[in-house]
């Protein structure tokens, strides 16, 4: 089966940000398929580019083709700007994807919408099948936290929206909160296969001692958050958790990553005068294993909006496979996981006072979150290890590209 993936932030394991896509990309092409990507060429999280021209192709190690076309680079300067880069892949991935041969199954994914749409429309054209698979709730999540605000730009997106949820062969989201808000409008077929983790590859690293050495943080109670700095990730919480436990020496917070907020956060730890916060450049998905092994609690943080209690965020799977307690101020269905689990301690979203009272109660009681980081790595080894994830996807791409081609006889036939 040729599965042709349209993803514009698809980032490979040797680079920063979520990996969801390529170690699934990497099963199938294992089990015998052949995996084409269409990918951006600029890095979601860092807003650096890593290729130029129209389109250029590499393969990797397991044999999934990679195609970057060609992305507008000014990603992180302005909503304007981001615009412009979604229209710019929209375009190179469509005219591209063209090319592609014999495809079986598109797999589209969202967000942004418009390359979803692409996907859409490419697979009709190739009389292939369409599966949509939803990772965030957009526009939905855009108009919540202040990014989408025109009237017009919201009821077209809306309109776009409901358009895919009725016209995917298969609809695929990674959060169980996920499935009312789709099925309402209009999705018929929904499945979960849920955000997770390469548990392997989070084998225990003993505490890290080579990464605490290298960022001077021996002998430190770290609390590590790793991933986008965004507007959506609400870290100016963080630092106001840290002013409250600046007369904690030992505790320090790392801030890990990237984003457009990055700058901000900086200037704003210095004008503070914070001692406990450090901030750091994000690193390739291979090397977070070692990053987590430094860290005593790693924290997962978005901002108190009621749409965000539908996710399953990336980065806390990470954490219970690194084995580390989750200090978790994410409200809803990921809430009732890491405390069904007993993996860590939840705190309520926007507010620093229980944050600092948290890492406090974490910080000592070492034994307290060695028992919840234990709890976590079991709950993600049972039910969330990427390969079992994989496998299932797997299953409903067969099953959705076959379903497809007894209702088109002439599929022989596509481009």
């Amino acid at each position: 089966m040729h599965l042709l993936l349209i993803h514009q932030a698809f980032a490979t394991l040797g680079e920063a940000g979520g990996t969801r896509h390529h170690e699934m990309a990497r099963h199938l092409a294992a089990q015998g398929h052949q995996v084409t990507v269409l990918a951006g060429q600029v890095n979601y999280l860092t807003g650096q580019r890593g290729s130029r021209g129209w389109a250029t192709r590499e393969v990797d190690d397991a044999g999934v083709t990679i195609i970057r076309c060609y992305t507008y680079p000014a990603w992180h300067r302005s909503f304007v700007h981001r615009t412009l880069s979604f229209l710019s892949f929209t375009a190179s991935s469509f005219l591209v994807g063209l090319g592609v041969r014999k495809v079986d199954l598109v797999w589209g994914t969202s967000p942004p919408l418009f390359q979803a749409f692409t996907a859409w429309a490419l697979a009709r054209l190739k009389r292939a099948a369409f599966l949509f698979e939803v990772r965030d709730l957009w526009p939905a999540f855009a108009v919540a936290v202040g990014i989408l605000r025109q009237p017009l730009l919201i009821r077209l997106s809306e309109g776009l929206e409901r358009f895919l949820y009725r016209h995917a062969d298969r609809v695929v989201v990674n959060s169980p909160g996920f499935v009312e808000h789709v099925q309402a409008r209009g999705a018929r077929s929904i499945d979960v296969v849920p955000n997770g983790v390469d548990v392997d590859m989070f084998i225990l690293f003993g505490d890290g001692a080579e990464f605490r050495r290298a960022h001077d943080l021996e002998d430190k109670y770290v609390v590590l958050y790793a991933g986008a700095h965004g507007m959506s990730n609400d870290l100016g919480v963080v630092l106001e958790a840290a002013d409250q436990l600046r007369d904690q020496p030992d505790i320090v917070f790392v801030l890990l990553g990237d984003g457009k907020e990055k700058p901000e956060l900086i200037a704003r730890t210095r004008e503070l005068g914070l001692p406990n916060v450090r901030f750091l450049p994000a690193i390739p998905k291979a090397e977070m294993p070692l990053a987590l092994a430094a860290a005593d609690a790693c924290l997962a943080i978005l901002k108190p909006l009621e749409v965000y209690k539908t996710t399953y965020p990336n980065k806390v799977f990470d954490y219970l496979a690194a084995g580390r307690p989750v200090i978790l101020a994410i409200d809803g269905v990921i809430r009732q996981l890491v405390e069904d689990a007993a993996a860590g301690i939840f705190v309520a979203p926007g507010n620093p006072k229980a944050m600092a009272a948290a890492v406090k109660r974490l910080a000592r009681d070492p034994d307290l979150g060695r028992r919840m980081g234990a709890a976590g790595r079991a709950i993600v080894k049972q039910g969330f290890d990427r390969a079992d994830l994989a496998r299932s996807l797997e299953s409903l791409m067969i099953e959705t590209a076959a379903s497809r081609t007894r209702r088109s006889p002439s599929q022989g036939s596509r481009g």
